[in-house]
């Protein structure tokens, strides 16, 4: 039974730049003197820039020779400690595509033109199965300066590997192969899933006529790169607070950011205004945000393909997939910092002003998948006065008054991360509770709003309906998650002399029993008054101008107008 495989080149491939510096250096560090080549640094320089060029490696093709009479044990030996250090520059998303190899029954093949002895122990640690490379030819444990067998380069290379895949029953028409170099076509030619990773300019050409894909292992699927610079590099070095004179931002807790490594950034929502406050305060700390985003963003022209660019995670609320958190998760294994907003959504009406946040269980279930990655809360505040969630666009330009945006990280959450629904819920909290305790002290305080207030919470600023009803029935694994209320009297102590009643929500629950016909109807409800009072209702609908009686039992209801929307 045939097998099939994924060969890898190393150099711009698996890693960002060559492996030949490293190596040097090492064989060096530990007293193998090599004879150097003039100009050999700029040509390694040259290298990481543009990829392979036929002159460097002819002089690759010559290196065999200025081994000649090195012990071989040594240069091993060599290998070994150099394999640690290219272990920390292997690009970040490689080793999340490794394991979905290895999970397709693929072996993994490192092909490379590398010299076999210093790239095996590097092949070893990654969990490679086999190693198609270069072998220096060695007698009685010392090189002889000779090549023994084939120089794996352009077509020398693919015969190499045919030669392996002979041996090892592998069919290469069902193989993948990854390489960043135009002298590697020969070999994606031959296989029948050819991925261009990180390619040269003449890669890339081959590539867009050929329909190869093409892909960037420091980055997400689908954001474009150029040597290890995306679009988020770009954007982080504009969204700078300087940038920004009618805006005056405050930024604490940055220290609390890992400076590497993976991280979950949870924080509250106010306004479309927020992730650009915290891509600014990750920034502070040198680090990019994958935000988790709803799908409506990601559907808007213009701005949808932005954020895919920008290595954002599409959220679609309601279809219960485990995709988002799936991805996120591969964010994370690359080293990622993960932005997720546990509200979902900017609260609106009453909701808004709410002391007691409520959260989403997304945040603890991801926290779930990813236990050793620090959880970091961060609370948001002012970005409303910038975007208010009734305006189309952001107000820049109040430059004589800037409002202030403040954004405060915290120390990460313990959390109990135990696997079972109350304990998702209890994380929730204890999230949300973090995030509260960042919000200022004003935050934390019940008052009354107007309705001017109420109107810049809702899209368009239309006037707001009651929030109870909002939430009544919301439901599902990813329900919002709150604690219960405080009692008045908790209330009142907590904001001395603030009227904690709402004026709108008090004249409409003192309308609701109003009687239809103005009589009193007596305490118990007797069928004979219940009759009564429904002729009573019936006369009052007649004798009301502009109002129809129901339609009689068994007449057909009124078609909807074309384009109306239906109540769910």
């Amino acid at each position: 039974m045939t097998r099939t495989a994924a060969f890898f080149d190393l150099d711009r491939t698996i890693l960002p730049g060559g492996s030949g510096p490293v190596f040097a250096a090492t064989l060096e560090r530990l007293g193998v003197k090599t004879p150097r080549i003039p100009g050999q640094q700029w040509m390694f320089k040259l290298f990481d820039a543009v990829g392979e060029s036929f002159v460097v490696m002819q002089l690759a093709r010559q290196a065999s020779r200025r081994t000649k009479g090195l012990d071989r044990a040594m240069v091993q030996a060599s290998a070994e400690v150099a394999a640690d250090t290219l272990l920390e520059r292997v690009k970040p998303y490689a080793p999340a595509l490794f394991a979905e190899h290895r999970l397709a029954g693929d072996l993994l093949v490192l092909a490379t033109t590398s010299p076999f002895d210093l790239v095996a122990p590097f092949a070893r640690r990654l969990g490679f199965d086999a190693v198609v490379a270069t072998r220096y030819a060695e007698l009685d444990g010392v090189y002889t300066g000779d090549v023994d067998g084939e120089f794996c380069w352009g077509p020398g290379k693919l015969r190499a590997v045919r030669d392996w895949a002979s041996a090892n029953d592998v069919d290469l028409e069902a193989s993948a192969a990854y390489s960043d170099s135009v002298f590697d076509v020969p070999l994606l030619s031959a296989v029948g899933r050819p991925v261009v990773v990180n390619p040269d300019y003449r890669l890339r050409g081959v590539a867009v006529v050929r329909r190869w894909p093409v892909r960037n292992l420091e980055v997400p699927v689908g954001v474009p790169a150029v040597n290890g610079v995306e679009p988020l590099d770009i954007i982080r070095t504009l969204t700078r607070s300087e940038f920004f004179p009618g805006v005056r931002f405050r930024f604490e807790g940055v220290e609390h950011i890992p400076k590497t490594g993976p991280a979950i950034i949870a924080a509250n929502h106010r306004s479309y205004f927020d992730p650009a406050a915290l891509a600014m305060g990750l920034g502070k700390a040198g680090r990019n945000g994958r935000f988790m985003g709803k799908k409506e963003i990601f559907d808007a022209p213009v701005v949808g393909q932005i954020v895919r660019a920008m290595g954002a995670i599409r959220v679609d609320r309601g279809t219960a997939s485990d995709e988002p958190l799936s991805q996120a998760v591969a964010a994370l294994e690359g080293g990622e910092t993960v932005v997720i907003l546990p509200q979902g959504t900017i609260p609106r009406g009453e909701s808004f002003f709410e002391p007691v946040l409520v959260g989403k269980t997304g945040t603890a279930r991801l926290a779930r998948l990813a236990p050793s990655v620090p959880l970091i809360p961060v609370g948001v505040w002012g970005t409303e006065k910038v975007w208010a969630r009734s305006s189309k666009v952001p107000n820049l330009l109040q430059v004589g008054n800037p409002p202030e945006v403040v954004v405060r990280f915290g120390p990460p959450v313990a959390l109990s991360l135990a696997n079972n629904e109350q304990s998702v819920r209890s994380d929730t909290m204890l999230v949300m509770r973090a995030i509260m305790d960042l919000l200022p002290p004003e935050s934390r305080l019940a008052r009354e709003v107007s309705a001017a207030e109420l109107a810049r919470t809702m899209p368009g600023g239309k006037p707001s309906k009651p929030s109870k009803a909002r939430s009544a029935k919301e439901g599902g694994e990813d329900a919002p998650v709150k604690e219960a209320a405080p009692t008045k009297a908790a209330a009142a102590k907590a904001a001395p002399g603030k009227a904690l009643v709402n004026k709108a929500a008090v004249s409409t629950k003192a309308s609701v029993k109003q009687p239809v016909s103005g009589k009193v109807v007596p305490g118990k409800a007797s069928v004979k008054n219940v009759a009564a009072k429904k002729v009573e209702v019936k006369k009052a609908v007649v004798a009301t101008p502009g109002l129809k009686a129901a339609p009689a039992k068994g007449t057909p209801p009124t078609r909807r107008v074309p384009g109306a929307l239906s109540t769910r």
